[in-house]
């Protein structure tokens, strides 16, 4: 009898065994209630397409490069003028300073330049000088032509050498600006002032 009893009790127990482990079998393989297969990959450690970061969103924004103007390069005039400020060399004007006969020749000390820009409500842009001092020979029979402060007229009046050459003795170092023109051996043959204030 109680062999009976206790063969019947094990077999009790096998069976409560059996059946609590077919119950934890399949919530194990089909997992919570209401849980889908793609939340049950994002437990195990796989990250889902939707929480990945957008490569935009990453991806640091560029800078562009910096602007580097060249030295030397023109300056863009002001709106609403033409002004160059970096014009050439005027190719037949140059600004007289002084005389010398040095050499046995009449000389006019001067400095090549060109116009520069008028400042707002000038009369006349300047010329606006560069290099050193250089000096240009003029013929004694030279045509020359001059205004004030020169002579005492705003109209061009013909002038002899020596009438310059005496004004400039007087007034030195004025830069008065003048067109020239060179004969074949590069002597001046005829001068006219440019530039009257």
């Amino acid at each position: 009898m109680r062999a009976q009893a206790a063969f019947a009790a094990l077999a009790l127990c096998a069976t409560l065994v059996l059946t609590g482990c077919e119950g934890d079998d399949e919530d194990g393989a089909a997992g919570a209630p209401g849980a889908s297969p793609g939340t049950s990959a994002t437990a195990t450690g796989t990250t889902s397409p939707s929480s990945a970061p957008s490569p935009a969103a990453s991806a640091s924004p560029k800078k562009p490069a910096p602007t580097v103007t060249p030295a030397g390069t023109k300056k863009a005039p002001t709106p609403g003028s033409t002004c160059d400020h970096k014009m050439p060399i005027s190719p037949d004007e140059v600004a007289v300073y002084r005389y010398t006969p040095e050499g046995g020749v009449h000389s006019l000390i001067i400095k090549h330049g060109n116009w520069g820009c008028a400042a707002p409500g000038a009369d006349a842009a300047p010329f606006e000088t560069t290099g050193k001092e250089t000096y240009l020979n003029i013929a004694e029979d030279a045509r020359i032509t001059a205004v004030t402060p020169v002579v005492a007229s705003s109209v061009s009046q013909p002038i002899t050498l020596q009438q310059l050459i005496d004004w400039l003795i007087a007034h030195p170092d004025q830069g008065r600006v003048f067109r020239y023109h060179l004969d074949s051996k590069g002597v001046i043959d005829s001068l006219d002032q440019q530039y009257t204030s």
